[in-house]
């Protein structure tokens, strides 16, 4: 007989591999079906089921429903996987689909989708029977809607109107059944009742046949008690975070009240939801503790009923994967074992498929819940497999592929190393991993020795010998192949001068060696580690590594604390990597001390504690302990006791503090490096009040108006106040008296006083002492000084005010002085007023001045003015003297010369202008200035010689003149004989004393192209 080997090399070319991108697999859903329920249209009805899934090759598809495969046709098409349906009809399309996909490597099949349809039919149009009922007595109406499927909503219309019939404690509408209920009727009731059914998906709305209401008039009905006619269940499984919705409705005369309750007395749901009628409690979003026995009762003055009914929740946990399946390709021969575990409640149960049908079992194949074990796999059984775990609510796939490869040893993807360098007395592991199915037998040949191992060849403590060519022989049914590797020996590395554990100090700078002996073939690369970490050169630095091809020794330049640690030295080498360690300790300044505390508080002293810093390396010797307040420049150091902490000390009094002056303390310490870093500075303290101690300076006074004593002083900051309500208490006395006067200042920025009585005498003299005073207490006066009393305001005016005017803008004042004796102290300046006609003295501009002559600017031409002067001393103004008229001159031309011409012959330059004319409000001309570079020559006529030396060039202003005043300059026109360079000349009328007319534009006229040269003249520049 043949052996298994014999029956499957037909098929050993079979399974190919593939190193694509993009491997070749069997079908794996990316989208499934899932319930849906559509609204059933009837024009232009499409529906569309989802489903796709990716495989190498394209998969194609199939779908069933019910159980049987779906043919194509009118109603029925492929959109690639999706399924779409043609004008669905709801019985004949609705039901159960499945989607399949295959290709070359198998099939599955998707989940199961119950596919519904939305419809609403219309009602029979048979009219409805008449309803009679007496007054008082109850009337359900039926509803009977038809046939349809989805949510629907009921609804009834009375007697046509286009409002639906609202609900009340007499009327309600059943969404259970849709009827109509009237507890008791009424003469208003009486009428036609239609009820609406309206589809929620489809928005479909029918109507039906109205069903008349008459009142029979024989009798009235008599009261009755309650009759529950509408009720919930008497038991109801809801499910975790669903709604709950429970109707209950009764007859009765009177009208009864429904009220809920639950019946072990615990309080209602506060979420719960109750309708216009009482008829209807909704529960949303159930949790256990809504569960229980829940009661509607109903009841009137006859009586009361009530109805029932347990809620119970029910636990249901959806099916979900703990455990899925993963794809295997797996070696001929080999045992295959694949579980898959689901959670749910209900417990599930398990079920396998192959390629889309129920696995069929061997005496190999195992099936046990959701485990499932072939063995001895062979290539019939690759394929597609799919585990389904289902319970009562639903069932959940999970699918994987079984690739089985049956193939010859193959070394292309895992080459024996074609090259292995090792340092002698090493170790050297060989791997031989050929890719088989099934796993072949591995021999290791070195010449004509061949050996049975595993994959892996092993030489411990090599030798130069071990050097040589070394074979790997794998065997399997389907063939044979080998792969040799060189093992090369060499020299081991090994450092000879290792780097030493040193000490060294902030800011110095170390080498710590490194040098090896080595293989001469090999080249060694140093690296070097810090702490574990690598060190990069390029980005350190402290750091910088020395030395030869033997050596890499590591520099540390201006050494810190950071440095302080475990420095490794790791030699490589394509063979073998050695390292040797040392410990590098860095002194430096302390550390900043911890936890500062601040204790017991005086008026002028603290109490600190304080824990100790790290000493980095050097004992700490002293402490240094430093305050800060609102008012100081920084930290600063402060006297303790003792006076100089030591390093073992961890506590000290601050002394000499002011009072009532708010302190941060901070502590630094020192050793024998240096200063270390200050404490976290400690929460800010106050220290207690205190008596003021220090009085204020520079007291002074005098000035003021008359009858007015004004002292000053220098106010006391802030930190020397020593408490609160700080305030000044001034003293004074006529000089040669006893009594002191005394006034209060409770303000701590008061820095003057004046006391006013109009029988102090001018100038009068005053000893006067300033105090100070808190909350605490007074503290010291200044010492006594004598501050005069104000002086008196000048009695009389200054005489003799005249004032001339000397231009269109100017005028100048001048007056006698008052005597000495008209003012009871010395007179510092005088005020000038000066306003125009028809204009208020109290409006007037005022100039100040310490002499008898002012000049006043800046005024108006051809305007008449009044002007008047007072005296001022330290106490005010004087009175003011007799206003004095004063009218200014006209202003200057306005208009410049025109039709200037000139000529530059040899060394003469030969000027014309026009006459200017002044206007009506202006001065009259009275000559002509014309301005040179170097000279301004005037003239009375309309033309000027000038001599100017050769090659020189000038720039000239011609305005025309008026007694005081300068016109504006004209623009001028150049008649040249000799081409020159270009040039700029202006004529201006001539100015008053104090005036000049308004420049004219230029005209350039250019001779032969010449360079451009720029002159500055006299009065203005060109």
């Amino acid at each position: 007989s043949n052996s298994p080997w014999e029956l499957l090399l037909p098929f050993r070319h079979i399974v190919l591999f593939h190193s694509e991108r993009n491997p070749r697999h069997g079908p794996v859903f990316s989208q499934e079906p899932s319930d849906s329920i559509f609204p059933l249209r009837f024009e232009d009805n499409k529906v569309f089921i989802n489903c796709k899934a990716k495989g190498n090759p394209v998969p194609y598809y199939k779908w069933k429903v019910d159980g049987r495969e779906i043919d194509m046709d009118l109603n029925y098409n492929l959109v690639e996987g999706n399924l779409l349906i043609n004008n669905p009809h709801a019985t004949h399309h609705g039901g159960v689909y499945q989607c399949i996909a295959t290709n070359t490597f198998g099939t599955i099949i998707s989940r199961e989708a119950k596919v519904q349809f939305a419809y609403l039919q219309n009602f029979s149009r048979k009219p409805r029977n008449t309803v009679s009922v007496r007054e008082g007595q109850a009337v359900v109406l039926l509803c009977g809607p038809p046939p349809h499927n989805g949510e629907i909503k009921y609804s009834w219309v009375f007697n046509g109107r286009p409002s639906f019939l609202l609900q009340d404690n007499r009327r309600f509408v059943s969404q259970r059944t849709g009827n109509l209920y009237i507890a008791k009727v009424e003469a208003s009731d009486v009428g036609n009742y239609t009820c609406v059914v309206r589809n929620m998906m489809t928005n479909a709305t029918v109507y039906s046949s109205p069903t008349p209401v008459e009142l029979r008039r024989d009798a009235v009905m008599a009261e009755y008690e309650p009759k529950i006619e509408v009720q919930f269940p008497e038991s109801l499984h809801v499910t975790k975070g669903s709604s709950v919705k429970l109707e209950c409705f009764a007859l009765g005369n009177p009208v009864p009240a429904i009220t809920w309750r639950r019946t072990d007395g615990n309080p209602l749901p506060g979420k719960m939801k109750i309708n216009h009628s009482n008829g209807v409690l909704e529960i949303p979003y159930f949790r256990p503790e809504d569960a229980g026995a829940y009661e509607c009762v109903a009841e009137n003055s006859r009586g009361k009923n009530i109805a029932k009914g347990q809620l119970i929740f029910q636990n249901v946990e959806h099916l979900h994967w703990v455990q899925t399946l993963k794809d295997a390709h797996m070696a001929i021969e080999a045992n295959l074992q694949w579980e898959c575990r689901a959670s749910g409640k209900p417990k599930p149960v398990y079920r396998w498929l192959k390629n889309g049908e129920p696995l069929v079992l061997e005496d190999r194949i195992l099936l046990e819940g959701g485990r499932l074990a072939i063995s001895r796999i062979n290539l019939l059984d690759s394929g597609m497999y799919q585990c389904l775990a289902e319970n009562e609510h639903g069932a959940i796939y999970a699918s994987a592929e079984l690739k089985v490869v049956a193939s010859a040893p193959d070394f292309s993807k895992s080459l024996v190393k074609k090259s292995m360098l090792i340092q002698r007395g090493g170790e050297v592991i060989m791997e031989c991993r050929p890719h088989a199915s099934p796993r072949a037998s591995i021999s290791w040949r070195r010449g004509g020795d061949e050996r049975e191992r595993d994959g892996t060849l092993r030489i411990t403590n090599i030798s130069k010998s071990d050097g040589g060519r070394y074979t790997c022989v794998a065997r399997n049914p389907f063939g044979t192949s080998s792969s040799t590797g060189t093992l090369v020996v060499k020299e081991p590395t090994k450092i000879t001068v290792p780097p030493l554990s040193v000490d060294a100090t902030v800011g110095q700078s170390i080498v710590l060696p490194c040098e090896v002996s080595r293989d001469s073939s090999l080249d060694p690369t140093f690296k070097w580690f810090f702490n574990g970490k690598l060190i990069d050169f390029n980005k350190q630095d402290h750091f910088e590594m020395i030395g030869g091809e033997s050596a890499g020794d590591l520099m540390v330049r201006n050494i810190q604390l950071k440095h302080s640690g475990k420095y490794v030295c790791m030699v490589h080498t394509v063979v073998d990597s050695v390292s040797a360690a040392a410990d590098l300790i860095v002194r430096g300044p302390p550390g900043a001390p911890e936890g500062l505390m601040v204790g017991e508080i005086t008026d002028s002293s603290a109490q600190l504690s304080w824990g100790p810093g790290p000493d980095n390396h050097s004992p700490v010797t002293t402490y240094s302990i430093q305050a800060r307040t609102p008012f100081s420049i920084g930290w600063q150091a402060v006297r303790t006791v003792p006076d100089s902490v030591p390093g073992q000390m961890f506590h000290a009094t601050v002394i000499d503090l002011n009072p009532w002056l708010d302190y941060e303390f901070r502590v630094v310490a020192i050793n024998n490096v240096g200063v270390g870093e200050p404490s976290m500075q400690s929460k800010q303290i106050r220290t207690k009040a205190a008596v003021p101690e220090v009085a204020p300076g520079n007291v002074s006074g005098g000035g003021g108006s008359r009858g007015e004593l004004v002292i000053q002083w220098e106010p006391i900051p802030e930190e020397l106040q020593n408490g609160e309500e700080f305030g000044y208490i001034v003293a004074f006395r006529s000089l040669g008296t006893t009594m002191w006067k005394q006034t209060v200042l409770p303000s701590p920025d008061a820095s003057r006083y004046t006391f006013r009585n109009d029988s102090i005498p001018p100038l009068c003299q005053f000893e006067v002492k300033v105090g100070v005073y808190n909350n605490e207490g007074e503290g010291p006066s200044s010492h006594v000084v004598v501050v005069y009393s104000a002086e008196e305001e000048p009695s009389i005016a200054p005489s003799r005010v005249m004032a001339r005017t000397l231009s269109a803008s100017e005028i100048e004042v001048y007056w006698e002085p008052i005597p000495q004796t008209a003012s009871s102290g010395k007179i510092i300046g005088y005020e000038v007023l000066c306003w125009e006609e028809g204009v208020q003295e109290s409006d007037a501009e005022m100039v100040k001045v310490t002499d008898t002559v002012a000049l006043l600017s800046g005024l108006m031409g051809s305007t008449l003015y009044l002007i008047s002067v007072r005296a001022q001393n330290s106490a005010g103004a004087g009175p003011s003297s007799p206003a004095v008229n004063v009218t200014t001159k006209k202003p200057p031309p306005s208009q410049p010369p025109g039709n200037i011409e000139w000529n530059l012959t040899n060394s003469k330059i030969f000027l014309k202008w026009e006459h200017v004319k002044a206007m009506g409000n202006e001065s009259e001309v009275t000559g002509y200035k014309v301005s040179v570079v170097s000279e301004i020559a005037e003239s009375l006529k309309t033309r000027k010689q000038i001599e100017t030396p050769a090659s020189t060039e000038h720039h000239r202003r011609t305005p025309a003149s008026t007694e005081h005043h300068r016109g504006t300059p004209a623009s001028m026109e150049r008649h040249s004989e000799t081409p020159a360079s270009t040039e700029h000349h202006r004529v201006t009328p001539a100015s008053t004393e104090h005036h000049r007319g308004t420049p004219a534009s230029t005209k350039t006229h250019r001779g032969t192209p010449a360079s451009t040269k720029t002159h500055r003249g006299t009065p203005a520049s060109m």
